[in-house]
């Protein structure tokens, strides 16, 4: 009988390491000296082959005469992104300020612009929306932002950062002559009129129900300015004194906490350079003119 010389066992051996193997669910093997990388960080023992790179398949090549089958070539290729808005909740800078502008000029934004996304910004998007037949999402897709520039115009810098949170509006018809100080209790600001043109705005806020600023024409009848109030005991910094006990002055707390208070009677400013400027700029029987 002759022995067996063991040299067919081999690949069946082999065969059944890789079915093995397979069956078990072989994973990389993490070393730190030898051993190759698959580019990603993941370094392989050297009995481990590592896995093919993604992309374009290469057919064998052929060895030991044999000709390897021939195997289609094929790429992979990933799913496309999906749309996202240019503009959404939550977006800030330059773009939704230029955004906001070009609402203001169709009359769906109502305030100055903040370069914030937030729900003032999205209700006029919808609004806009609305009127272009396009979906109300209150977000700014390509589709929306295409058809805001095409009815809008490049907003000028003076509309991309007004002096006020409120636009100025057009002034009184008594404030165009001479050198005015023309207060809008519609708007909420204040305009430095100079032979009808607008030299200067400023945020203001008047006094409540109960001690509410007196409307009509004034003059200043005399300024002080570092005024501080006999009858309330505050500060009433730039002090122009139109009618009575009430003036144009600035206001720490206007600064600090907005529209949620109110003043006494005054009129209360919040940006103190502009106010400053204004104290500068006036003397006494300049005109004052408050209206609604």
């Amino acid at each position: 009988m002759k022995r067996s010389s063991g040299r067919g066992r081999a690949p069946v051996m082999a065969t059944v390491l890789v079915v093995a193997a397979l069956a078990v669910g072989c994973r990389p093997v993490t070393i730190t000296k030898a051993g190759g990388s698959d580019g990603r960080g993941v370094q392989y023992a050297p009995t481990t082959p590592a896995p093919p790179p993604l992309g374009r398949q290469t057919p064998p090549t052929a060895r030991a005469g044999h000709l390897a089958p021939a195997r289609p070539h094929h790429t992979v290729r990933a799913a496309p992104p999906a749309a996202r808005p240019v503009l959404a909740f939550g977006s800030h800078g330059t773009r939704v300020r230029e955004l906001q502008a070009r609402l203001t000029q169709l009359g769906l934004f109502h305030r100055a612009p903040t370069g914030r996304y937030a729900t003032v910004t999205a209700t006029a998007v919808r609004a806009f929306q609305k009127q272009q037949g396009l979906p109300r999402t209150g977000t700014v897709a390509p589709a929306t932002w295409s058809a805001l520039r095409a009815r809008t115009r490049r907003p000028s810098h003076g509309e991309l950062h007004p002096p006020t949170t409120r636009p100025v509006g057009t002034p009184d018809p008594r404030c165009l002559r001479g050198r005015v100080i023309c207060i809008s209790k519609r708007s909420n600001t204040l305009a430095w009129v100079v032979d009808g043109r607008v030299v200067s705005a400023m945020d203001v806020r008047f006094g409540s129900q109960y001690t509410p600023t007196r409307e009509g024409t004034f003059a200043i009848t005399f300024k002080s300015r570092r005024h501080v109030s006999t009858l309330y005991h505050t500060a009433m910094p730039y002090a122009m004194f139109f009618s009575g006990g009430q003036a144009v002055h600035y206001s720490a707390d206007f600064a600090a906490r907005g529209y949620t208070g109110a003043s006494h009677g005054c009129v209360n400013v919040r940006d103190r350079a502009k106010v400053a400027a204004l104290f500068d700029a006036v003397k006494k029987g300049t005109k004052v003119v408050v209206h609604h």
